[in-house]
């Protein structure tokens, strides 16, 4: 039997086990975590296993981002240790002596003298009685004083960049607030010099209070009350991520299984900030605010650049200012806050918040330029150039300036034409499995769908109303599509174009979108932005405005309608398919000649 990952057995007893990952074994003081799963049963402990493992997972993310410390955290260290400073100096002016305590003390000293027998005349032995009394009488000025002298050291060591007298007290708070920032690390010389300069106010205020004023504020900018979150360690079942897959599971919206991998990876940036077990009730503007700060400095594809590998968004954002890669643009910052804003609305709705923070958090949208359709010609000279006429190998199609003879006739040929003469969206066609393509009532038709009996793994539609059905376009049969279908049933499988995959955030078909969009500029079609993969389906959309047809009398074939049983099974009446299929005939492009790309 194969062995399963972080599972072993002890005894008759089965545990789960990890490695504590290298960065971390100095703040958890250890090299392997071990837990008992309390039963003997193999299968129940693989029931149980993976339950612990991300927790165990959470719980390292949480560590990291405890050690990268966020604004809030120095806000709090630097007010919560000018605050104690100044309730510490509160004590021990309450343990002052007064003047009862100093008439005590001449009153022992007296005792003394007269029990001791001590001569009066000996100055070594009233030295040593008047001292004790001295030391009651002056305690508030030997006080003082030493507040002095210590004020005086801490200006002198922050000036020298010294660290030497607050290291206890930095290494203390980190202790309470459970933060592990390694001691001498940018982070924590950072929050030695922001505390110091804490206590170097509250030492001033103290000055002021000898003198009987007590109305002092810092005049320091850094020293003020803090504004930004504290670390907080949720209760089981009430961490964000916790409650962010309920929200999956229920899809309020019914978005297509990528929106809502897309949101869990954004929402991911903001865990990595305020930490995973952070309780969902405790979401501010604050932590939102902090983590905005951050996007709009955050570098594009960081995830997928080798020199931020292991690093979260802080230290991303702060790696950048070395690396210079270009930075998000300001609407991709707003799907992330989108993303995050959908499920705390959500939240709210479902109690587990008072209210959602990202309002009037969003930033201003800019001028985005609009999806252009390609014009005829742009259209003849794409299919002529080497990605539909012919190029050096199968491999090189993107190279434009070796055209060749071999025909690219896998998904990278067919998604196109298919948008082109259907309006389908590239993701829908990618992901079609060999059973989607049917004939029905003597026409051929693409059912989308996530359903069916052969689906291809990872199936998805951006919406429920997006399962549709939609009659092949003649056009796509004289092109040969029918014959490549049928060539797929006799090779075998369920996918109708296997090379269409998913990247690793689960969008189909990511490669043909970047690189056509590369490709249209190398042939001098596209300057900018207007044109893109996209633009196939813009066509599709004016050719059917173009035969008279409005909006609304076409866009279930777009995939822009409420969901139905018919686009779920993909089930019609004869006569409701022959309007369908009158309608796709009407997707035309008279002057666009295709016949080179016609099989011999």
């Amino acid at each position: 039997m194969a062995r399963v990952s972080y599972l072993y057995r002890r005894g008759a007893i089965y545990y789960a086990r990890i490695d504590v990952p290298k960065d971390l074994v100095s703040v958890t003081g250890t090299t392997t975590w071990k837990e008992s799963l309390r039963t003997k049963d193999e299968t129940e402990a693989k029931r149980l296993l993976p339950a612990v493992v991300l927790r165990w997972q959470r719980e390292f993310d949480d560590l990291r981002a405890r050690r990268a410390l966020m604004p809030g955290d120095r806000e709090n260290a630097v007010w919560d240790h000018y605050s104690d400073t100044l309730a510490r100096d509160d004590q021990e002016r309450a343990m002052l002596p007064g003047e009862a305590e100093i008439d005590a003390a001449t009153e022992q000293a007296v005792q003394r003298v007269h029990a001791e027998r001590i001569d009066i005349h000996d100055p070594l032995a009233m030295m040593d009685v008047i001292l004790d009394v001295q030391v009651v009488k002056e305690a508030a000025s030997f006080n003082t004083n030493a507040r002095k002298v210590k004020l005086a050291e801490m200006r002198k060591h922050l000036a020298k960049g010294e660290t030497a007298l607050i290291a206890d007290e930095v290494d203390d708070y980190l202790r309470r607030n459970r933060l592990f920032v390694d001691h001498g690390t940018p982070d924590w010389i950072s929050l030695a010099r922001h505390m110091m300069r804490a206590e170097i106010e509250a030492l001033q205020r103290t000055l002021e209070r000898d003198q009987g004023d007590y109305t002092g504020q810092p005049a320091d900018p850094l020293v003020k009350p803090a504004t930004g979150p504290r670390r907080e360690t949720a209760k089981p079942g009430e961490s964000i991520m916790e409650i962010f897959e309920i929200f999956a599971r229920e899809n309020p919206r019914g978005v297509a299984k990528d929106r809502v991998d897309q949101c869990r990876r954004d929402i991911g940036t903001f865990i990595e900030l305020v930490g995973a077990s952070f309780p969902i009730a405790k979401i501010s503007k604050a932590e939102v605010r902090d983590w905005k700060q951050l996007l709009v400095k955050y570098p594009v594809k960081a995830t997928e650049t080798k020199a931020f590998a292991g690093m979260n968004i802080q230290q991303i954002v702060k790696k950048n200012e070395e690396v210079g890669k270009p930075v998000i643009a300001d609407r991709t910052v707003n799907r992330y806050l989108s993303s995050l804003s959908a499920f705390l609305s959500w939240a709210v709705n479902n109690g587990y918040l008072e209210r959602n923070p990202i309002e009037g958090l969003m930033l201003k949208k800019e001028a985005k330029a609009p999806t252009l359709p390609f014009k005829t010609d742009q259209l003849q000279t794409l299919f002529k150039s080497p990605w539909f006429a012919g190029c050096q190998s199968a491999d090189e199609w993107r190279n434009v300036a070796k055209p060749g003879n071999v025909l690219i006739r896998d998904h990278r040929f067919w998604v196109p034409l298919i948008m082109l003469f259907s309006g389908a969206r590239p993701g829908e066609i990618g992901q079609l499995a060999l059973s989607d393509v049917r004939q029905e009532h003597g026409h051929w038709i693409m059912h989308i769908t996530t359903e069916g009996d052969e689906t291809v793994e990872g199936k998805s539609v951006k919406t429920a109303g997006s399962m549709r059905v939609v009659p092949v376009h003649p056009e796509l049969i004289s092109l040969g599509f029918i014959d490549y279908h049928a060539k797929r049933l006799e090779e075998g499988g369920n996918a109708l174009f296997p090379g269409a995959v998913r990247n690793e955030r689960g969008q189909m078909l990511a490669d043909v979108s970047r690189e056509s969009g590369r490709y249209l500029t190398k042939i001098g079609l596209k300057n900018g932005r207007g044109l893109s993969l996209y633009s196939f389906r813009h066509g599709a959309a004016d050719a059917l405005r173009r035969a008279g047809y409005l909006d609304n009398q076409f866009g279930f074939i777009l995939g822009h309608t409420e969901a139905s049983m018919t686009g779920r099974y993909g089930i019609m009446p004869q006569g409701m398919l022959e309007q369908r299929v009158e309608l796709v005939k009407a997707i035309a492009y008279p002057e666009l000649d295709l016949s080179h790309l016609m099989p011999n």
